[in-house]
């Protein structure tokens, strides 16, 4: 297994809130695009529900589609992420999709962790390694 860490920072994020009831979390749909820089080198795509709590706090999960350059390999894979936010700290962990790799990313497994500061940069890791 190989650790490799990057950089995010976020290109696009946009909440949108599909439920709001008078009582009870709002749930909100967020698209993120985001570029990554470090031991990986590429651009992301994600999509998470997102669950706000009358304090503020939050609960996520998402897919995201990542194009990326790892390890001098070049092709994309999927991460299936989960995490909470408390206040503006993002945190939380992502696995690759067992067969989800493409192109030299083909066989990629994996799985990490990311820190955030909400819809602005951060840092992840990924343990990985090849079927």
């Amino acid at each position: 297994m190989t650790r490799a860490t990057s950089m995010i920072e976020v290109k696009n994020y946009q909440p949108t809130t599909y439920d709001e009831p008078a009582e009870g979390p709002a749930l909100v749909l967020l698209n993120i695009e985001e570029d990554l820089h470090g031991d990986f080198e590429g651009h992301g795509v994600a999509t998470f529900l997102q669950m706000i709590r009358a304090d503020g706090s939050a609960s996520f999960i998402g897919l995201e589609r990542v194009d990326a350059t790892i390890a001098g390999r070049q092709g994309t894979f999927v991460v299936q992420n989960k995490g909470t936010v408390q206040g503006s700290a993002v945190s939380g962990t992502w696995a690759v999709v067992p067969h989800s790799g493409t192109g030299a990313l083909a066989g990629l497994r994996g799985e990490g962790e990311f820190t955030a500061e909400l819809g602005r940069s951060g840092q992840v890791s990924l343990d990985y390694w090849f079927e």
